[in-house]
């Protein structure tokens, strides 16, 4: 897939670009903002990772004029400007996700990854598995080793969501956007605490275990072999 960086400090443009190259992903790498609005206009790429704070123009500018032209690329946008203001500023223009500054490259490719699958129509829209965990998504069940476990709403919806990627990383920030629709405040456990509670759920007498705690990255749906 191709992909479009639009990032004027030089460090963190190349620091994208190498990361994105070696993740087998196409990069074009521009430094100010109207070469990237003209590239974005005349060539198709399958996301386009924008910096807010250009030297010629505001990224808000140009994700507004590639909305307005009819262009439907899906749009992250990166800036140093953490407000909730901000990020709803830049959702409301058109913009797909909104990651700060600073940020860790892991996530940032989870989201660019994230973003590229909603592009990808699901092979299977009815069931979801791993090892003998079962969910049946028009039924709103779940099981494992045919035993019916009771989820809540939203641990039914956090579930789901571990199923969709299974054995990638999936960042705290990440899962508050998708499961919870809010920023991830590092100050609130929500994402913890739940977790733990679908952990006891399916997980807790049952072998072998689904869901890992990733050290200072996030959690994973996997299963893993004895010596991981």
């Amino acid at each position: 897939m191709k992909l479009l960086v639009v990032e004027d400090e030089h460090k963190t443009g190349e620091y994208l670009r190498q990361g994105l190259i070696e993740s087998g992903f196409i990069v074009d790498l521009t430094d100010n903002g109207l070469d990237g609005y003209h590239r974005a206009m005349t060539e198709d790429y399958d996301l386009i990772i924008l910096d807010v704070m250009l030297p010629d123009i505001v990224g808000w500018k140009i994700v507004q004029s590639l909305r307005e032209a009819g262009k439907d690329t899906q749009i992250m946008l990166l800036t140093a400007m953490g407000s909730v203001e901000d990020k709803v500023k830049g959702l409301n223009l058109g913009a797909d996700d909104y990651l700060v500054k600073p940020f860790s490259f892991a996530e940032l490719l989870a989201r660019v990854k994230s973003l590229l699958r909603r592009n990808v129509p699901q092979v299977n829209n009815y069931q979801l598995s791993i090892a003998d965990l079962v969910m049946d998504l028009p039924k709103r069940t779940v099981t494992r080793a045919d035993k019916r476990i009771d989820l809540t709403n939203k641990e039914f919806l956090l579930l789901e969501y571990f199923l969709r990627y299974p054995g990638e990383v999936l960042p705290r920030s990440l899962i508050a956007s998708q499961v919870w629709d809010m920023n991830f405040d590092s100050d609130t456990n929500v994402i913890d605490v739940a977790i733990r509670r679908l952990r006891n759920k399916i997980d807790a007498g049952f072998e072998p275990k689904l869901i890992h705690t990733v050290r200072g990255m996030g959690y994973k749906l996997d299963v893993l072999d004895e010596a991981d």
